[in-house]
C-alpha cells in the first residue's frame, strides 16, 4: 500500500515545478508512442511502394552470382540504383529471409534515426534530460520523412546517421573517423557527396583519405565479386543522370510534369544556384570561425540545393535537412523566423492536400509543397545572411561581422578612477 501511494504521489505536480518540466512530461510519452506507432504499425503495414523488395533482389543476386542490374526504366516501380560498393554492404541482409530482413531493416533505420537525434542533442550541447529531447524525438518521427524511409523501408536512416556522425567529428576534428562516417554512405549512394566542401574550405584534409578511400575499396571488392559490374556503368548510370518527371520534387522534375518551357525550367534552377551560392559565400566570409553555426547551415544550404537543382529530389530526402532544423537553438540561426518553418511544413510534413472537392488545386499542392518549401528555405536562408551583411555594412561593423548588433557583446567599460 506504502508502494502504491508513493507511486501515484508521483503523479501529483510539486510545488515549483518548471514549464520545461510540465513540456517534458507532456511530450515524452507522445514521442515514444509515435515511435512505436511508426515501427510497429506504419512500417510493417508497409503502403503504396516498397523500396526495400529491389534491394533484397539485388543482395540475393549477388550472393548467388547472379545479373543484379537488370532492372526496366520503362516502369515506374522502385528500381535498384545502388553501385555494386553498396550492393556489398546491403547484401548481407539477404542471408535472412525476406519478411524478417525487412523487418530488421525497419528497426535498424529507426534506431539509427534515434542515435543520429542522440548525436545532434550532443553536437549542440544538449541532454537527453533536456526539453529539446523529446521535442527532436516526435518532431522526427512524426515527420513525412522518417515515417516514409520506414514504411517504403529504404536505407535514408542509416545515411542521416552517417552525416550526423560526419558533422559530429568534423566539428570535434576527429577527420579520418568523420571521413570513416561519410565514405560509408557515399559507397551506397552518393546523396552527401555535397557535404565533402565543408572539410574542403575548413582544410581539414584527412577526411578525404577515408571518405574516398572507403568507396574505392569496397569498389574494389565487389567489382570482381559482382557478376555483372559494368551494366551498372552501361545500364544504371545513365538512367540516373536523367530527369524524370514523376516523384521528383526538383524544379526539372516538376517542371517537366507540369510541362514548363526548357528555357524558364533552366532559368529557375540558375536563379536558384545563386542564391544557394550567395548563402554559401557568405556563411564562409563570415561565419567559417563558428564552426558549429558554419557547418549546420551550409550542410543546410548544400542540401536543400542539391535536391532543388538536382536531377532527382524526393521529399523524404529532407532528413537530412534535421542539422539546419536543429540549429535554431543557437541564438543566431536563420531558423528563428516564421517563413522558415512555413517552408519547414512544406518538405516535413505528413499532411496530404489532395482533396476530393477541390481536385485540382488539391493535386497542385499535394505536388509541389515540396519544392516550394525547399525553394522558400533557401530564400529565407539568404534573406536573413544578405539583410545581416547590408544591415552591418551600413553600421560599418563588417570587420566585426554580419550578426545583428544585439548578438554581438559590448566591450567592457574600463573604470576610471
Amino acid at each position: 500500500m506504502y508502494r502504491a501511494t508513493v507511486f501515484l504521489q508521483r503523479l501529483e505536480p510539486r510545488t515549483g515545478r518548471t514549464t520545461a518540466e510540465v513540456v517534458k512530461f507532456a511530450l515524452w510519452p507522445l514521442a515514444i508512442m509515435t515511435v512505436l506507432h511508426r515501427v510497429l504499425v506504419k512500417a510493417v503495414n508497409g503502403f503504396r511502394t516498397d523500396d526495400f523488395a529491389p534491394v533484397y533482389r539485388a543482395a540475393l543476386a549477388f550472393l548467388n552470382g547472379e545479373p543484379v542490374y537488370i532492372a526496366n526504366f520503362d516502369t515506374v516501380d522502385p528500381h535498384y540504383l545502388y553501385a555494386p560498393s553498396g550492393t556489398l554492404l546491403l547484401s548481407p541482409i539477404a542471408y535472412i529471409e525476406p519478411e524478417l530482413s525487412r523487418w530488421l531493416f525497419i528497426g535498424a533505420n529507426a534506431a539509427a534515426v534515434i542515435v543520429a537525434g542522440w548525436l545532434l542533442l550532443k553536437m549542440f550541447d544538449l541532454s537527453i534530460t533536456s526539453v529539446a529531447a523529446p521535442i527532436l524525438l516526435l518532431g522526427m518521427f512524426a515527420s513525412e520523412t522518417v515515417t516514409n524511409t520506414l514504411v517504403f523501408t529504404n536505407v535514408n536512416g542509416l545515411v542521416l546517421l552517417g552525416e550526423v556522425a560526419f558533422l559530429y567529428l568534423l566539428l570535434r576534428r576527429k577527420d579520418a573517423w568523420a571521413g570513416v562516417a561519410i565514405g560509408l554512405t557515399l559507397a551506397v549512394k552518393p546523396i552527401l557527396a555535397p557535404l565533402l566542401l565543408l572539410p574542403l574550405v575548413s582544410r581539414q584534409w584527412r577526411v578525404f583519405v577515408t571518405a574516398v578511400g572507403i568507396p574505392l575499396i569496397l569498389t574494389a571488392v565487389a567489382w570482381p565479386l559482382a557478376a555483372d559490374p559494368m551494366e551498372f556503368i552501361r545500364h544504371t548510370v545513365p538512367y540516373l543522370a536523367e530527369s524524370r518527371d514523376y516523384f521528383n520534387s526538383a524544379i526539372v522534375g516538376n517542371g517537366a510534369y507540369y510541362g514548363l518551357p526548357p528555357a524558364l525550367i533552366l532559368l529557375l534552377r540558375l536563379l536558384f544556384a545563386v542564391v544557394v551560392a550567395v548563402s554559401l559565400w557568405l556563411l564562409y566570409r563570415y561565419y567559417r570561425e563558428d564552426r558549429l553555426f558554419f557547418f549546420t547551415t551550409a550542410t543546410g544550404v548544400l542540401m536543400a540545393g542539391s535536391f532543388l537543382l538536382g536531377s532527382l529530389g524526393q521529399m523524404y530526402y529532407s532528413m537530412m535537412l534535421f542539422p539546419l532544423l536543429m540549429s535554431v537553438v543557437l541564438r543566431n540561426s536563420v531558423m528563428r523566423n516564421w517563413p522558415a518553418w512555413l517552408a519547414v511544413y512544406g518538405f516535413m510534413s505528413y499532411d496530404s492536400w489532395l482533396s476530393g472537392r477541390f481536385p485540382a488545386a488539391g493535386r497542385a499542392a499535394e505536388y509541389m509543397k515540396t519544392t516550394l518549401g525547399w525553394s522558400l528555405l533557401l530564400l529565407v536562408i539568404c534573406g536573413v545572411l544578405v539583410a545581416r551583411y547590408l544591415t552591418a555594412k551600413r553600421e560599418g561593423r563588417l570587420a566585426d561581422g554580419i550578426d545583428p548588433a544585439y548578438l554581438t557583446p559590448e566591450p567592457e567599460k574600463v573604470a576610471v578612477g
